[in-house]
């Protein structure tokens, strides 16, 4: 099992990885979740999959990705986009609450925001809590290498009974909603002790 930050900068290194990922998020989040989102050649996308984001994977050592999320920096702008938290407190996305965070969508540069996290929904438990931490230790060397302190993600509610032990420090930044039939709620994930 190896765990790999993808950028643009070093996508040609990784053979199929880059494009793995979008295929495993599009098993899980258009396949097994029934999600409306773009898609083609088997694989998911949206406007956020842009140059200035990182795509960290857990994979198998053959291709299979197992786990991975989209780190992107909420200083980010691309059209009328920016960040996808940001852009739907204002409005742009219709299929998330406005009012999702209990404050104003941040804009600074050690702020990332997190999303299209997902673990492949076939592993065994004790398998997906090893590639959940495998996960979770690429987050902490990619905000170290990218000088992240914070990220701010939209999770299932239930974020609190893993946090601990992936030994992250989080904490809610917005209330509980309902999207899509699960219950998500926005945080932060501090990284800021860890940056040295």
């Amino acid at each position: 099992m190896r765990a790999t930050t993808l950028s643009f900068a070093n996508l040609h290194n990784h053979g199929e990885l880059f494009a793995n990922v979008l295929r495993a998020r599009r098993d899980s989040f258009i396949i097994r979740r029934n999600w409306d989102l773009p898609e083609t050649m088997g694989m998911e996308y949206d406007q956020y999959d842009t140059p200035a984001s990182r795509w960290l994977a857990v994979d198998d050592g053959t291709g299979r990705v197992l786990a991975g999320v989209r780190l992107t920096p909420s200083t980010h702008r691309c059209g009328i986009y920016s960040y996808m938290i940001r852009d739907a407190q204002h409005g742009l996305l219709d299929t998330i609450p406005t009012d999702l965070l209990y404050d104003t969508a941040p804009v600074a540069p050690q702020i990332w925001e997190v999303t299209r996290g997902f673990v492949a929904a076939d592993l065994p438990a004790a398998q997906r809590q090893r590639v959940r931490l495998q996960l979770v230790l690429q987050m902490l060397r990619t905000s170290r290498e990218e000088g992240i302190a914070k990220m701010i993600a939209l999770l299932p509610s239930n974020w609190n009974r893993w946090a601990g032990r992936c030994k992250l420090e989080m904490a809610a930044a917005g209330r509980p909603m309902v999207m899509g039939g699960i219950e998500y709620q926005a945080v932060w994930i501090d990284f800021s002790t860890q940056l040295h």
